[in-house]
C-alpha cells in the first residue's frame, strides 16, 4: 500500500500522478487532517480516506504532503506503527534526513523537492536518499516520482539550493509574467490579448531552452540584432543588475530554507 500524508493541492497532485501512472486505486490511500478535504479527495480520485494511524500500519511506501512544522508531530505518530523497512519519503520544504532518521529509525528515509508545475506533469523533483535507503530502495522512489515529472538526485546539502531553484523558481517566473503583461499593457495592449502574448512567448521560450544541448545565452543572441529593439530591452536589464538580482534573490530562498530548516 501507498500513503500519501496530506490531502492538500500538492497531495492531490501526486495522488492523480500516481493513479495515471497505473497504480490501482486499491493500492493508495490518504491521510488528512481536515475531513471535508479528505473525502472530497476520495470522491474524487477512489481511493480510500484513512486516519494517520491507519495509513502507518497499512502501508510500504509513505509520502509525507504536510508543512514542515506539522513534521515532528506526524512521524512521531507513525513511527511506532510502521514496518522495518517502509519507505518514507519527505515533500517538506527544509526538513533535513538526519531529523527525520532519527525519529523513523525503522524506515528508509528519502526527502524531495517537487514543484508546482507537478499540477500539469510539468514539474520536476529531486531526491536526497538517506544512509537508511539502499541503492534499491531510491531506484524505486525515483520511479514512483517520476509519475509527475522527471526526477533528478542531489546531495542533501544541495536541497536548500534545489528549493531555491525549481522549488520557488515558478513563482519567479510568474513575477516576470505579471511584469510583461502589466508593460505590454501600459503600452496600449488589451489585456487579454497581452496575456496570450506573454504567456506563448514564456512557454515558447521555455520549450527552446529545454532543448537537449540547448545555450540560453546562445538562444538570447540569435533573437538579439545589434542596436535593435531586443538589445534595448536588454540594456536596461543589464543597467539594473538583473543577473546580480537573481542571484540575489536565490540566495535568499536558499538561506530561508536553511531557516526553516533549523
Amino acid at each position: 500500500m501507498i500513503a500519501v500524508i496530506g490531502a492538500g493541492a500538492m497531495g492531490e497532485v501526486f495522488v492523480a500522478g500516481l493513479l495515471r501512472s497505473g497504480i490501482e486505486p486499491g493500492r493508495l490511500v490518504i491521510s488528512e487532517k481536515r475531513e471535508e478535504r479528505a473525502q472530497e479527495v476520495s470522491r474524487l480520485h477512489g481511493v480510500r480516506a484513512v486516519s494517520l494511524a491507519e495509513a502507518a500500519r497499512e502501508s510500504a511506501t509513505i509520502l509525507l504532503l504536510v508543512k514542515p512544522q506539522d513534521i515532528p508531530g506526524v512521524v512521531d505518530e507513525m513511527a511506532p506503527l510502521i514496518s522495518d523497512g517502509t519507505v518514507v519519503i519527505s515533500l517538506a520544504a527544509g526538513v533535513r534526513l538526519a531529523v527525520l532518521e532519527s525519529r523513523l529509525p525503522r524506515a528508509a528515509v528519502v526527502r524531495a523537492m517537487p514543484n508546482t508545475q507537478a499540477l500539469v506533469d510539468l514539474g520536476i523533483t529531486a531526491i536526497s536518499p538517506g544512509e537508511s535507503c539502499s541503492p534499491q530502495q531510491a531506484d524505486y522512489v525515483e520511479s514512483l516520482l517520476s509519475a509527475v515529472g522527471p526526477v533528478v538526485r542531489v546531495p542533501e546539502d544541495l536541497q536548500d539550493a534545489v528549493t531555491a531553484t525549481s522549488g520557488s523558481g515558478p513563482a519567479y517566473v510568474f513575477r516576470l509574467v505579471e511584469a510583461m503583461v502589466a508593460g505590454a499593457i501600459e503600452l496600449g495592449v488589451d489585456p487579454d490579448v497581452a496575456h496570450q502574448l506573454v504567456t506563448q512567448t514564456v512557454l515558447g521560450a521555455a520549450t527552446m531552452a529545454a532543448r537537449p544541448g540547448a545555450d540560453p545565452a546562445a538562444l538570447r543572441a540569435q533573437v538579439t540584432s545589434p542596436g535593435g529593439t531586443t538589445a534595448a530591452a536588454l540594456a536596461v536589464f543589464d543597467a539594473g543588475d538583473l543577473m546580480g538580482l537573481v542571484a540575489d534573490a536565490m540566495r535568499a530562498a536558499r538561506d530561508r530554507g536553511r531557516e526553516l530548516g533549523a
